[in-house]
């Protein structure tokens, strides 16, 4: 998983040309958990049984067995920084999620990757540039416990 935003456009082509599964999970406008899910059950064309919370999330990307075949699968998180500094917390397990994830297919076919990415508008309202004037780096968290 990638812990720093990316440019998008590179990733997202490079995988859909190698014949790659695309899922794009927009957080823009996610204000809690209950959107957050619902949005993930959108982007990850989660199936009925979905149950809308972490243990079903990671139990989802575990699986994944209802998305076509493809010789892997590219999840491509963007406008997430407004929803990581209004719900921290819940950010920093949606990561643990998404790196468990990453883990579980590490050995696995087919290929699991995840990246965040921003749009390209500078940096934050109210927040400083880098030294290079790019925006700052994506917050690093923890591994979720267990």
């Amino acid at each position: 998983m990638s812990l720093d935003p990316q440019p998008l456009a590179p990733a997202l082509g490079a995988a859909e040309e190698a014949g790659w599964t695309v899922l794009r999970l927009d957080l823009r406008g996610v204000a809690g958990k209950a959107g957050l899910m619902r949005r993930c059950g959108e982007a990850f064309r989660l199936p009925q049984w979905f149950g809308g919370n972490w243990d079903a999330l990671a139990d989802a990307l575990g699986d994944l067995s209802w998305l076509p075949e493809a010789p892997g699968r590219l999840v491509a998180v963007t406008s997430w920084r407004e929803y990581a500094d209004a719900q921290p917390g819940e950010w920093e397990t949606l990561r643990d999620v998404l790196e468990g994830a990453v883990d579980s297919w590490r050995e696995e076919e087919p290929t699991f990757a995840v990246v965040l990415a921003e749009p390209a508008r500078g940096p934050r309202p109210g927040h400083r540039a880098g030294p290079d004037g790019a925006a700052p780096p994506a917050p690093h968290t923890g591994r979720r416990p267990g």
